[in-house]
């Protein structure tokens, strides 16, 4: 009788962990693909977890007539801090973080290589100038680690439903690098 409780208390826990954003440990470089690492100069300056979902639309695809796919539209996240209090927002098109501050950026895909299955890829993003003066002031990098769902639906995409969206959940840490 008492594993009733048990398996009950445990239920519960592990659906209050799934609520929230995953925090992740900080990132080694040597982790990383190749690819995605920041090149050397650079030294983290924030790290934060976005959580949020990702809009695709049912297209024509390029240079090919007749044939259909879903193509990424745009972010739509918060990002938290480590701690999960929210410190930013990021959308799109263009990419665009933003700080409560109020400073923003927007930035230019470098590389990008593949995480898991299920997954959207790792990125590395050069950072352009920041709009305002706060925490995004200096970016020079961000890195999109640890991710986890926004792939593309796997649900079917023609004619009959060009222009269709659809909204997928995912979550990624961006870490934010500044020159040292």
């Amino acid at each position: 009788m008492l594993r009733l409780p048990l398996v009950l208390s445990a239920t519960t826990a592990l659906a209050a962990c799934a609520s929230g954003p995953m925090m992740m440990k900080p990132y080694d470089q040597a982790m990383l693909p190749a690819a995605v690492q920041v090149p050397a100069g650079n030294k983290v300056a924030m790290e934060t977890v976005g959580a949020g979902d990702i809009t695709y639309e049912c297209r024509v695809k390029a240079n090919m007539p007749g044939q259909y796919e879903w193509v990424f539209v745009g972010p739509d996240a918060k990002l938290m801090d480590r701690s999960g209090k929210q410190v930013g927002k990021y959308w799109g098109p263009p990419a665009t973080w933003e700080n409560m501050d109020g400073s923003k950026l927007t930035a230019t895909q470098v590389a990008v290589a593949p995480h898991m299955d299920g997954s959207i890829p790792l990125q590395l993003v050069k950072a352009n100038p920041a709009m305002g003066n706060g925490a995004m002031t200096g970016v020079t990098y961000i890195q999109r680690v640890a991710t986890k769902g926004g792939v593309a639906p796997a649900t079917a995409c023609g004619q009959g439903n060009m222009g269709a969206k659809q909204v997928v959940k995912y979550q990624a840490d961006y870490i934010f690098y500044k020159a040292m």
